[in-house]
């Protein structure tokens, strides 16, 4: 998540320039045979254009407007995981009597935010962080912690050794987690270490971190539907590319001073390119930011929530914790 102002206008330039070259390939292309070759039939009628144009701004408008709402509705679900960890935290503090076993159940649900994380950054073949431009981006501004730290050596600063190797085992890491947090309580409470009402409440936090999860699993596993992906960026591009074929002829009839007498056609790939380039910049920006959870530079800061759960719960139980995390580089938190 990015966390400046804004993004510097160059820094964005750069990261689109490749469909600029593309765009400029294109533009000059068309622009230069029909200047030079005498292509003058080389053109499209503009009412067809604006066709085009006007269905490209509806598609982009709504993959955008449905990426937005993907992002929305992952901070929202980490922002009920972050309530619920805090209450979790209170419970485990006021309701057992055992003080081993509150570690013990802080510890566990530690270690499930780092199994949840570990499991939402895994890469999808949908997903655009691997694409050119955004590796590109990263490596140059941000580190993803889940993809550099494994995840056996994250579970170890929580779990004991043979409880790691258990989990790793298995195919479903947080749901084995809430699993042993479920049967941990159910033992305080056979050992009157907890009251009923206690255990209830306890159970019932517990089922809100599953919905959550399964919330969370929902955006991560079910893309934005590749069917309307495909139609976007063919709309797009189609627009974008036939675009020169539109304005060269209306630039070549434009009356110009003595200087540019019969040149004017030229000024039709400057203005392609600008026109072409705003609807492919926010097409990219939709395909960016529709995977809140894939590691990019526009993801919910779930890596950042966390380690901030894991200070407020360490302080609350008067337990060792590791420092703050550092401050972002590029400002992008994570």
């Amino acid at each position: 998540m990015h966390i400046g102002k804004s993004y510097g206008l160059f820094e964005f330039l750069h990261w689109t320039r490749r469909r600029i070259y593309a765009l400029a390939a294109v533009a000059g292309a068309v622009v230069a045979l029909y200047q030079l070759g005498g292509w003058h039939w080389l053109s499209l009628p503009w009412p067809v254009l604006a066709l085009l144009g006007t269905a490209a701004s509806f598609i982009v408008g709504f993959k955008n407007s449905q990426s937005y709402g993907r992002t929305v509705e992952a901070q929202q679900i980490w922002s009920s995981i972050t309530a619920a960890s805090r209450y979790w935290g209170l419970l485990c503090r006021d309701f057992p009597t055992d003080e081993h076993a509150v570690r013990d159940l802080v510890a566990r649900h530690l270690a499930w935010l780092t199994a949840v994380r570990y499991e939402l950054r895994a890469p999808r073949v949908w997903e655009a962080a691997a694409s050119v431009q955004n590796a590109e981006y990263q490596e140059r501004t941000f580190v993803v912690a889940e993809h550099r730290v494994p995840l056996e050596a994250e579970l170890a600063r929580y779990l004991a050794p043979d409880t790691v190797t258990q989990l790793l085992a298995g195919a479903d890491i947080p749901g084995a987690l809430i699993s042993m947090q479920s049967r941990a309580i159910r033992a305080l409470f056979h050992n009157q270490a907890l009251q009923m009402l206690q255990y209830a409440e306890m159970q019932k936090t517990l089922k809100d971190l599953i919905d959550q999860h399964a919330r969370a699993q929902r955006i991560k596993n079910f893309p934005y539907p590749r069917q309307y992906a495909i139609v976007n960026s063919l709309f797009v591009w189609l627009f974008a590319l036939l675009l020169p074929l539109g304005t060269v002829k209306e630039f070549a009839r434009l009356d110009a001073p003595a200087f540019m007498d019969g040149q004017t056609a030229w000024l039709a790939i400057p203005f392609s390119v600008l026109i072409g380039w705003m609807y492919l910049a926010l097409d990219q920006v939709g395909e960016s930011t529709e995977n809140p959870f894939e590691g990019s530079a526009n993801d919910v800061p779930i890596t950042y929530i966390a380690r901030s759960i894991e200070q407020e719960l360490s302080a609350l139980h008067g337990l060792a914790h590791e420092p703050p995390p550092p401050p972002p580089g590029g400002h992008i938190l994570l």
